[in-house]
């Protein structure tokens, strides 16, 4: 996956279930998949446009933006089971904690690089195709900017807390398929435990001004 992207991945945003409040009586609304998708995008697209420290990849900062605008947002534990496969439910409650806090930093790590390239992105969200009963949506969005639009798709769930994102089709490859396969294969080799400690090694060498490249070289 190319360095580029992490500034369409971070698009990938969802916020919180609005709460709105009827005379006398308080209600939640959610707000439609697309259009939180559409809303959110636009506000994380400023702030990485306005905050230079963001746009030049400073990890701190970019982990500030991440857990306050996107994490809030996205089943991060369907993400990193279904990523992990039928092993996730063999590991322990300390094991899959591990798994989720290095594939954060993973992600993070290798798509930070792309900050320093976004400029002028908009977010074009698609038509929604779904029936209002539904729980599960695909959202279809096109990056545009310099150059052929980017295909950015979004899985989607319903919960009590609103639409939450749990996977991104990012330019025809889904990033949850992508990394089962790559995590499946070191814990036939080495475990749960091998692939925790693979993800440490790789984020602590995905640092430095080269390494988001040769990061953004493994999917």
């Amino acid at each position: 996956m190319k360095r580029r992207t992490l500034g369409h991945l971070l698009t990938a945003t969802l916020s919180l279930a609005l709460m709105g409040a009827a005379p006398f009586v308080r209600a939640q609304q959610v707000e439609a998949p697309d259009a939180l998708i559409k809303r959110v995008s636009a506000e994380v697209l400023d702030n990485i446009k306005t905050d230079k420290a963001v746009k030049a990849g400073d990890l701190t900062k970019v982990l500030a933006l991440v857990d306050s605008k996107i994490m809030p947002n996205v089943n991060f534990t369907r993400m990193t089971a279904a990523a992990v496969g039928r092993n996730w439910r063999q590991a322990t409650p300390e094991q899959q904690k591990k798994l989720q806090d290095e594939f954060k930093t993973l992600l993070i790590r290798t798509y930070s690089g792309a900050l320093a390239q976004v400029s002028d992105q908009s977010v074009n969200v698609k038509p929604l195709r779904a029936e209002p009963a539904d729980t599960e949506v695909v959202v279809r969005t096109e990056v545009l900017g310099r150059g052929d639009p980017v295909q950015l798709d979004y899985r989607m769930e319903k919960t009590a807390t609103g639409w939450k994102i749990y996977d991104l089709n990012v330019l025809g490859v889904w990033l949850v398929e992508t990394y089962r396969t790559q995590f499946a294969q070191e814990i036939n080799a080495k475990g749960v435990d091998g692939l925790i400690a693979s993800l440490v090694q790789r984020n602590q060498s995905n640092t430095g001004a080269g390494a988001g490249a040769a990061a953004a070289k493994k999917p």
